[in-house]
């Protein structure tokens, strides 16, 4: 958006962080920061762990309507990761610290080149949004997918499994009225857009 994509976007369901200290917090001490950072700025939401932190897991929280406890949306924080470079985005005058696209391409390309695209066909329309606003140095991306500890895979699902990847992006809801492209558009986008880092494809 901040870019200058015009269109709609889907919308996100929740809020993905990183947090570093030089020691490990408990899950009760990472609870106890966020409620205060509530409080601190007016936001009357209350804070709940969901799912401990792991080897390979991130944390999850649940917020929620104090007077009704009702769930509003999910925070997914990662701990003590590989630090991401940062800027700062303004977005219907909220300014916030955010990763910088590259770091975030980096994931989504991960994604995009294993079978997990099936299951997170949101990384594909990402990508599809990307293509239109934002050109990247492909080496860059690649270093901070190494970076990251992530491998890429042989996008065999996303070359060639185009009929399954159409049957979950079909079943893929876009909130509100977001209109939703067609896929055959989001792929040749995407196709396109990744063509630097894909391996070289089979002949039919």
């Amino acid at each position: 958006m901040e870019a200058g994509f015009t269109d709609d976007t889907r919308h996100t369901v929740d809020i993905d962080a990183n947090w570093y200290s030089e020691t490990k917090p408990t899950g009760e001490q990472m609870e106890k920061s966020i409620q205060k950072a509530l409080r601190n700025s007016s936001i009357d939401l209350n804070i709940r762990l969901d799912r401990m932190y792991g080897e390979g897991r991130s944390a999850g929280f649940e917020l929620y309507d104090p007077s009704t406890n009702e769930v509003l949306f999910t925070m997914d924080i990662d701990v003590n990761r590989l630090a991401v470079e940062t800027r700062i985005y303004e977005v219907a005058k909220i300014r916030f610290r955010g990763s910088s696209l590259v770091p975030m391409l980096a994931d989504k390309l991960s994604v995009v080149s294993s079978d997990k695209v099936f299951r997170r066909v949101k990384d594909l329309i990402d990508l599809y949004y990307a293509a239109h606003v934002y050109q990247p140095d492909w080496p860059q991306v690649l270093q901070a997918v190494a970076d990251s500890g992530r491998t890429l895979r042989t996008f065999n699902g996303f070359l060639y499994k185009t009929e399954e990847l159409r049957h979950a992006y079909n079943k893929f809801r876009f909130d509100g009225d977001v209109s939703k492209p067609a896929f055959d558009d989001v792929y040749q986008t995407v196709r396109e857009y990744i063509a630097e880092v894909l391996p070289i494809t089979k002949s039919k």
